[in-house]
């Protein structure tokens, strides 16, 4: 979740003229990056060994799918 003042500072940074996809663009970042700090401060992270783990398994192994 992000903050109203945070929200402000995002629609200031934006041209006097802008469309609703550029604000909404803008209010996602900006909260996928307040999660992605959030969940850093809290441990929930993985190693980069753990991520290629999760990544080989997702995509089934490795193995062709023929």
């Amino acid at each position: 979740m992000i903050t109203k003042n945070k929200a402000i500072e995002a629609i200031k940074s934006l041209p006097d003229e802008f469309s609703i996809d550029e604000l909404m663009d803008r209010l996602i970042l900006l909260n996928k990056i307040e999660t992605g700090i959030r969940q850093v401060e809290s441990g929930e992270t993985f190693t980069s060994e753990q991520a290629k783990r999760m990544v080989k398994d997702w995509s089934g192994n490795g193995q062709s799918n023929s």
